[in-house]
């Protein structure tokens, strides 16, 4: 052992350096496939109405690298436009730069990571060279279209909604002149709390509203809840949980009798800590609050008036005081109202989650960041399909959730096409991995062999 001293790379070289060959490996096959699938549809296309023109090299950056794939235009005889049948055929534009799962990939990066810069670095250090700038993929982001589900939920007796706003800071104008900050107004509806396997709840059947038109709020929730569920104005109760803003508590007069709006008990609790927690009755009037008791609250924050250390404390006791008298209704226990007409609330657990879908939006859009009208709600609207599930149309194709399993959780039925698709490209992976051509009871023969369809 002591003449024998060989000099192997360390693991971490090791596999960087299997990944980059697999990585172009890979890539010659992908060549391979789309230029033989260009040649079939040459075959079998209409040759009276497709005049073959030119064969032009396409250059594409995609996961496994770049790549310059030989490609056929055609004349169409019926129009006299140019037109490549192997784009039509992928649903792909090849004259645009980089592949549709590359700008899928990119877009879900900028839009889960805290920018576009960040986004791309990642795409740099994981596939190994710099796929786009980004610039480029802000404006894919930008270019993109978020799709309407494809069928209305079922709406059940009522509809949970948590609102809140976000202020997000704007872009200066061309003069250099600062703009104001702009509150985006968001929505999170659910149908209702069920237990997952850890026994911890979670929300049920979750929908985002992004208001963006010129109509009064609740007016374009409506139209929002018309578009998503089978939604019954006169059958729906609505439980809507919010701050005191003037835009959310007028939710009060546009659904008068059907809807009950219930006022976000974090900021009254961290209105009530901040100016009585040193009181010796700051218990009692917490007590008071999570008892959904106003009347009782009131008593105390009362009892208190003339007890306060400083006359700062005074004005800010007053306050407060009017402030709980004046939403004494919002701070009443929503199933006392959801009870009285009827409808079993055993079930129903406490609001309050908008805080948390704040946050969550917060940590993208905020973190001293400017943005353009434009740029915060396509950023806004590619949240909410990551969060809801929807579809996204793209410059290169559509972003679908969950596509292997068609969103029902059972895997897509596989087409003769894709058969006989995944049967060349294992022929070709075994054509440019010299292993696979030995024989099949060696132990590196097995190894590569599961690379296949990696």
């Amino acid at each position: 052992m002591r003449h024998y001293n060989p000099k192997y790379p360390t693991l971490e070289e090791l596999e960087r350096h299997v990944f980059q060959v697999l990585q172009e490996m890979f890539g010659k096959v992908l060549t391979m496939v789309l230029e033989q699938m260009d040649a079939e549809i040459a075959e079998a296309r209409d040759k009276r109405r497709f005049r073959l023109k030119d064969r032009r090299d396409v250059h594409i950056d995609t996961m496994f690298g770049p790549l310059t794939i030989k490609r056929n235009d055609y004349q169409d005889r019926e129009n006299g436009r140019y037109i490549a049948l192997l784009d039509h055929y992928l649903a792909f534009d090849g004259r645009k730069g980089f592949s549709p799962l590359l700008e899928q990939w990119a877009m879900a990066l900028a839009v889960s990571g805290p920018s576009y810069r960040h986004a791309v670095k990642q795409l740099e250090t994981f596939l190994g060279y710099v796929p786009m700038s980004h610039e480029a993929l802000r404006q894919h982001l930008l270019a993109s279209e978020v799709c309407e589900p494809k069928s209305k939920q079922p709406a059940p007796e009522v509809l949970f909604v948590e609102v809140d706003g976000l202020f997000v800071k704007q872009q200066k104008e061309k003069g250099g002149k600062k703009k104001k900050a702009k509150e985006l107004k968001i929505a999170l509806v659910h149908t209702g709390w069920e237990q997952d396997g850890s026994k911890r709840r979670k929300l049920k059947n979750k929908r985002h509203y992004f208001h963006t038109g010129s109509e009064p709020f609740w007016e374009g929730f409506e139209s929002f809840l018309e578009q998503h569920y089978d939604y019954d104005a006169t059958k729906t109760k609505l439980v809507i949980n919010g701050d005191a803003a003037g835009w959310i508590s007028a939710c009060q007069e546009d659904f008068k009798g059907r809807a009950f709006y219930h006022l976000d008990r974090f900021h009254v609790a961290r209105d009530l800590h901040l100016i009585m927690k040193d009181h010796p009755r700051y218990s009692a009037m917490k007590r008071a609050l999570n008892e959904n008791d106003p009347e009782r609250l009131i008593v105390e924050l009362n009892s208190a008036v003339g007890t306060m250390a400083t006359p700062e404390s005074e004005t800010k006791l007053e306050a407060f005081i009017a402030y709980i008298t004046n939403h004494k209704e919002a701070l009443r226990d929503y199933k006392a109202w959801l009870e009285a007409q009827g409808i079993d609330t055993h079930r129903l657990c406490t609001m309050g989650a908008s805080e948390g879908l704040m946050s969550q939006f917060a940590a993208r859009l905020k973190q001293g960041r400017s943005w353009s009208a434009a740029g915060v709600e396509a950023m806004t609207q590619w949240m909410i399909a990551d969060k809801d599930r929807l579809e996204v149309k793209t410059w290169f194709g559509q972003w679908v959730p969950n596509r292997e399993t068609n969103g029902s959780g059972r895997k897509a039925p596989e087409t003769k096409t894709r058969k006989r698709l995944t049967k060349q490209i294992v022929n070709d992976v075994r054509d440019n991995i010299p292993y696979m051509k030995q024989s099949s009871g060696t132990m590196i023969h097995r190894a590569l062999k599961g690379l296949i369809g990696f």
